[in-house]
């Protein structure tokens, strides 16, 4: 019979993958309990089992009464209770020896074998329910070591019952997970059997198991599923540096390349968008701004407000905020409805973004004292169409290394070819013979009356026509060569 006993233990460590000696372990507590029902049995023992032969033996301790309070372990008093998988009913047990105090005292304890002949009904019962306990205990034991350190690990499971509270998924055979209401995704349906993927947040140990959350709203949901759908992610050669996401809405990813000739946007875009449209689909049509990552924060301000263009950005790196300027037809834009756009860029960031408009811009710009700064890094010289200069600015300098933008050091002007178009000139440049001006000057082409409306009328009649070149010199106009830059 013994040998049966091993043969039957080894049969199921198999079955259900726990190690024999546990196993061992659990039918030497279960021919204890066992032991226990016995009439006149001793209230301290154990039971030794032998391990090659299956053949056990029950040990009872002969304690002195003035050792017994010494030795016992405090426990709480607890009654009758039930068990909650099988409804069965849980006995409270003795009290047990503390193992350290018994070792110190064990010279002063004496041992009796007390193996019973034979197990009673009950008594096997018992045995029964303790083994059976014990196999759930463990079972409870390795599903929760398998799950604990998957925290964050994407999974796919089915839907089992949803309701108002939480949806049931059966992630494998006996193993289910939650997905509260909080970690739903508003708008989303959950039917039964449908297949869906989540992130595990979190798993901690109950009586009835692991008790597993799953999320369809965390931002590592996106990576996870990035890192599914594009194989550079998975190499490495590509790294989601950052997720921002509004779930069931709109989310922006930043990614950087940490190989030479790989683009991380394409990678993730994938042949005529088929990656990204796979993440999309899965998240049941949430856009997915795919955003590049650069260590340059108004290069990477300015990408994040993407699909906005934009026009300047001035950085305040001492209290990381950026002010954005936009042109006045990409504000809405770039602020997005109900300021999602802007929220995402600066979340994606860590930058508080303060978009303007150009209008706004240049009308606040002389009294917040923006004067171009130099923190942009770019050069501060204004080109004849009215913007600035897209070189970067020389180390202490204000301008870029142009001669004619350096030109402009100490000149209090920064406009490289004289004030804008639209401002009057001044009345002394109207005419010329205005004082300061040489006879031989004259007032450039575009300020000055057309020559056929200047010309004296017999001067008219006397010429060939289409022959003006009489009319030129006779009027005092220099050549098209000599005339001087505006």
């Amino acid at each position: 019979m013994s040998r049966e006993i091993l043969e039957a233990m080894t049969v199921l460590a198999r079955e259900k993958g726990i190690s024999e000696e546990k196993l061992m372990v659990a039918l030497e507590d279960a021919l204890l309990s066992a032991y226990k029902k016995q009439p006149g049995a001793a209230r301290y023992a154990r039971v030794e089992m032998d391990r090659d032969t299956g053949d056990f033996r029950v040990i009872r301790y002969i304690i002195p009464e003035r050792l017994e309070a010494h030795l016992i372990v405090e426990t709480i008093d607890e009654g009758t209770t039930y068990d909650p998988e099988t409804g069965e009913m849980v006995e409270p047990q003795d009290p047990e020896i503390d193992p350290a105090k018994f070792e110190e005292y064990r010279d002063q304890i004496d041992e009796a074998d007390d193996t019973p002949d034979d197990f009673g009904r009950i008594a096997a019962q018992t045995a029964k329910q303790v083994i059976l306990q014990r196999i759930r205990e463990a079972e409870r034991d390795m599903m929760f070591e398998e799950y604990r350190d998957r925290v964050g690990e994407l999974i796919t499971g089915i839907v089992q019952q949803s309701d108002s509270r939480y949806t049931l998924v059966q992630l494998r055979e006996r193993v289910e997970a939650l997905l509260p209401k909080s970690e739903q995704v508003d708008g989303e349906r959950y039917d039964h059997s449908q297949r869906i993927k989540a992130v595990i947040k979190e798993v901690s140990p109950s009586t009835k198991g692991p008790s597993i959350i799953v999320s369809r709203r965390d931002p590592e949901l996106i990576k996870k599923l990035f890192e599914l759908e594009v194989p550079e992610i998975a190499d490495g050669l590509v790294e989601i540096a950052n997720v921002a996401r509004e779930p069931g809405y709109r989310s922006k990813i930043a990614v950087v390349s940490h190989a030479d000739g790989v683009d991380p946007v394409g990678a993730c875009v994938g042949p005529r968008g088929s990656r990204v449209r796979m993440v999309v689909s899965e998240l049941r049509g949430e856009t997915i701004d795919i955003i590049p990552y650069n260590d340059e924060p108004a290069r990477f301000v300015a990408k994040a407000l993407s699909p906005a263009r934009v026009r300047e950005v001035l950085v305040d790196d001492d209290g990381k905020q950026a002010t954005v300027v936009v042109p006045d037809d990409q504000l809405s834009l770039a602020i997005g409805r109900e300021g999602q756009n802007a929220r995402l860029a600066a979340r994606l960031t860590g930058w508080r973004i303060d978009i303007r408009s150009e209008t706004e811009f240049a009308t606040d710009e002389p009294e917040s004292g923006y004067a171009q700064e130099e923190a942009s890094g770019r050069c501060a010289a204004i080109l004849g169409n009215g913007r600035r200069c897209p070189n970067a600015s020389l180390p202490g300098s204000r301008y870029c290394g142009l001669e004619s933008h350096q030109a402009l050091e100490g000149t209090g002007s920064d406009y490289v070819a004289g004030p804008p178009a639209e401002e009057p000139l001044p009345e002394d440049l109207e005419g010329a013979d205005a004082p300061g001006l040489d006879s031989a000057e004259a007032v450039p082409a575009d300020l000055e009356p057309a020559p056929e409306a200047s010309a004296p009328e017999g001067d008219l009649d006397a010429e060939e026509p289409g022959d003006d070149s009489g009319q030129v010199e006779s009027a005092g106009t220099p050549t098209p060569a000599e005339e001087p830059a505006s």
